[in-house]
């Protein structure tokens, strides 16, 4: 019998197989579906993460990231040390060069929020600028003015007392623009500190992953009782048009050893390193998935051939060949793996939208789960290896198979 009359015949018999036990066809599809499924929705979360991450830093409207270290947690208000020392004066004496166009401190303490006085929660506070065309406001208006209560160090100039929160701690204060609410670095600052609410903006809620309210660097600084030192977490710096990033942050470091200072890119790749732990972790879930996925074929393949076994020691007594049957349980393994990789691949796109939505409501972030066409295609790919690498196993447990004790059983 030729190889090409071998594949044809298998496959027709395989083809009859399956639907004669339609139900355990389809069950097999829907279980190489969800191992699939399960695989592609991990890959895209890992995609989704990268791809949004890198999507914020080249958004953001900044060139270099100056940061001083790693913010560490004190005991004391506001819950975070911030590295960078003398922030304001650094801030004036980076916008002098010609080859700056804005440097903005930014420096971020856990805070205590309420719409009253007796009630608080704590939420992320951020003392940077909450105006310009780097802020995107949806609701309201910016802040005013620039900070102005700094007041050359002195901290005695007017507080504006306005505040920008996101949509998410609007609904958890239940508050809108033209309310009070209250923030401090412990309850008893938060009650002497009032503040309207004047705009609503996602931007530094989407940086940062987490529901926020912002007021100026040295308002944040003085309701937390931190205005010694002037720090902040780092410095975001935009460069007039036609300077290199690379360039001017070789001129930086040179001027300011003490601090660290990275490009849009080195910054991301810095944040991806600091989330090690946590990358690799999903992918051990996709591997997980992958061998999941290829254990469950193997035990479908297998019950395939158990159900099977009078039929192919009948075929096998009248003189049929183990390569033969070894066709047909891989015909049979190709054209599951196939099914179940369009039904996989199909339900991924409607599940990835459903994760989104839970996604934002859950870490405020959009588009964490991005199924990209490689990732489909993989999809695609995926199931039929897992079938091919099952069928492995079920031809050798064939090959081993005897006729007699079958066909007597």
């Amino acid at each position: 019998m030729s190889w090409l009359t071998r594949i044809s015949g298998g496959t027709s018999v395989a083809i009859a197989q399956l639907k004669h036990e339609r139900m355990r066809t389809v069950l097999a599809v829907v279980g190489l579906a969800l191992a699939v499924l399960a695989a592609t929705l991990l890959a895209s979360v890992g995609t989704g993460v990268v791809a949004t991450g890198q999507e914020k830093f080249d958004t953001s409207g900044r060139d270099l990231w100056i940061t001083g270290g790693t913010a560490r947690l004190t005991p004391g208000a506001g819950g975070v040390e911030n590295p960078v020392m003398d922030s304001h004066k650094l801030q004036d004496t980076l916008e002098a060069r010609d080859d700056i166009h804005t440097a903005s401190p930014l420096a971020f303490k856990t805070v205590y929020v309420g719409n009253s006085t007796s009630e608080f929660e704590t939420f992320v506070g951020v003392g940077g600028p909450a105006r310009g065309k780097s802020v995107q406001i949806t609701e309201g208006e910016a802040i005013s003015q620039k900070d102005i209560h700094y007041a050359n160090g002195t901290y005695e100039g007017p507080m504006l007392n306005e505040v920008v929160i996101d949509r998410q701690t609007a609904n958890a204060l239940n508050v809108s623009v033209g309310d009070t609410i209250y923030i401090g670095g412990t309850l008893a600052s938060a009650r002497q500190h009032e503040f309207t609410i004047v705009g609503i903006s996602p931007t530094y809620s989407n940086f940062l992953g987490a529901p926020t309210v912002v007021v100026p660097l040295s308002e944040l600084q003085e309701v937390t009782g931190t205005t010694g030192g002037d720090r902040s977490t780092m410095i975001s710096v935009s460069l007039t048009e036609g300077n290199s990033p690379e360039q001017v942050a070789s001129e930086l470091e040179a001027e300011y050893p003490q601090y660290t200072i990275r490009t849009n890119q080195e910054q991301f790749e810095a944040t991806l390193q600091r989330q090690a732990v946590v990358i690799a972790s999903g992918l051990c879930l996709v591997a997980l998935a992958f061998v999941a996925g290829i254990a469950l074929t193997v035990n479908l393949l297998l019950s395939l051939v158990y159900q099977q076994r009078k039929q192919f020691a009948a075929f096998r007594a009248l003189g049929g060949s183990t390569a033969t049957l070894s066709t047909v349980v891989v015909a049979q393994a190709l054209i599951l793996g196939v099914l179940g990789g369009i039904l996989g691949v199909a339900l991924t796109i409607p599940a990835a939208d459903l994760l989104n939505v839970l996604a934002a409501q859950l870490v405020g972030f959009e588009g964490l789960v991005q199924a990209s066409d490689q990732v489909l295609i993989a999809g695609l790919v995926l199931a039929p290896v897992m079938s091919v690498l099952g069928s492995v196993t079920a031809v050798w447990r064939l090959s081993r198979m005897s006729p007699l004790t079958h066909l007597n059983a």
